[in-house]
């Protein structure tokens, strides 16, 4: 985590931002509950981060042309200009994270993190026990 924060400050970013703009790279405008609710987060937080990211020249906000009651995001010119950049730092956080590990042990450590997060999401749509 401290390797990816370090990458992210060279271009200007907080972690977590570089998700919320390859979501609108890949989506287009969003709706701002909506990325609340794509990202896990509550309202306060978003528009938090969508105001840093505004005041970085990395989004814009606007008007829903469809409902005016709600505000779109998307990307600005800046932030898809990142799009390369961010592409790369993760390529750099990939080869820091895995160094010299060889292909076999990458490949099984892979697959017992997708246990992992299976065993997580299993656990998640099951009821509280008490």
């Amino acid at each position: 985590m401290m390797r990816a924060r370090q990458l992210l400050q060279g271009l200007g970013l907080h972690t977590g931002h570089e998700l919320l703009l390859m979501h609108l790279w890949d989506r287009g405008p969003q709706r701002q509950a909506d990325l609340a609710v794509e990202f896990d987060t509550d309202s306060a937080s978003m528009t938090r981060t969508v105001q840093r990211l505004e005041r970085a020249g990395f989004v814009r906000r606007r008007p829903d042309p469809h409902d005016r009651r709600a505000t779109l995001v998307d990307s600005t010119p800046a932030g898809t200009a990142l799009r390369d950049r961010i592409e790369q730092l993760w390529t750099q956080l990939e080869a820091d994270t895995v160094g010299e590990m060889p292909e076999p042990q990458r490949r099984e450590l892979l697959r017992g993190l997708e246990h992992l997060e299976t065993n997580l999401s299993a656990a998640t749509t099951r009821s509280p026990e008490r």
